[in-house]
């Protein structure tokens, strides 16, 4: 598809101010429908935060647990659950309120670094063929350079110039690089990852900020932040592993 066909925005307009100086949410390019179902961890995330309001993507890791970017934080946030077409009340979907935000405490938001969140669910999710949880990766162990990953979300799109957001869940193939490819300012490989590949002009950052980087069946990222083309940077999810296991562990009810 032409590239004026897919564009696809990380986040809001307003979350671009978050971002480190000269840096965008992020553009994807080239994805394609997904097809429904086929990602039961995915999560799309309602947020209001005073009068703006915006989405993020996110995935479920446990009944009552979903993790996503800390820069997708909010006032309240609405988490669904088994969608495939957001607009549509589908017989699959789960809606359910965010009873608890936990940004990691080491969070900073002007270099994004450490942009991870927990998000507890005010009620367990009901697992079921469309709502699945999603393994983690082990602690620190990095995914090589080279290795095949996956990126999906509901990010905004461009179609004649016309801006709308994805209704559909949208995905597309993508690569890990090595860390030099990404010699952005504030990059940090012992957080960060850098995903994309900028020949084939496929953006590594799919979809809406908070969404998972999957590679097999492991959430290894999370979608963060990027220039307007690839590569793109997610959270190392592995380097977060025991601030996520200890988190959940102590707030189960």
């Amino acid at each position: 598809m032409a590239l004026t066909m897919q564009l696809f925005m990380l986040v809001l307009l307003p979350l671009s101010s978050l971002l480190p100086p000269g840096a965008q949410a992020g553009e994807i390019i080239r994805g394609h429908e997904a097809k429904p179902h086929s990602r039961p961890y995915m999560a799309y995330l309602e947020i209001q935060d005073g009068d703006d309001s915006y989405s993020c993507g996110g995935f479920l890791v446990s009944e009552n647990f979903v993790l996503t970017a800390a820069h997708c934080k909010g006032d309240k946030i609405t988490v669904k659950l088994g969608a495939h077409n957001i607009r549509e009340r589908e017989e699959s979907q789960q809606v359910i309120l965010v009873d608890h935000q936990y940004l990691h405490l080491d969070y900073d938001k002007e270099p994004h670094n450490n942009d991870i969140m927990l998000l507890k669910l005010a009620k367990r999710a009901k697992l079921n063929r469309w709502v699945k949880t999603i393994n983690l990766p082990h602690t620190t162990k990095k995914v090589k350079p080279g290795t095949k990953c996956s990126v999906a979300g509901w990010g905004r799109t461009v179609a004649w110039n016309i801006l709308t957001q994805a209704t559909r869940l949208q995905e597309v193939d993508v690569e890990v690089l090595e860390d030099d490819k990404c010699m952005y300012r504030h990059y940090n490989a012992f957080t960060m990852m850098c995903v994309g590949d900028p020949e084939k002009g496929k953006d590594s950052a799919k979809g809406d900020s908070g969404g998972p980087l999957v590679c097999g069946k492991t959430a290894q990222g999370i979608v963060s932040w990027g220039p307007y083309c690839p590569p793109g940077v997610y959270t190392r999810v592995s380097t977060f592993i025991t601030w996520i296991q200890e988190t959940m562990r102590r707030l189960q009810p």
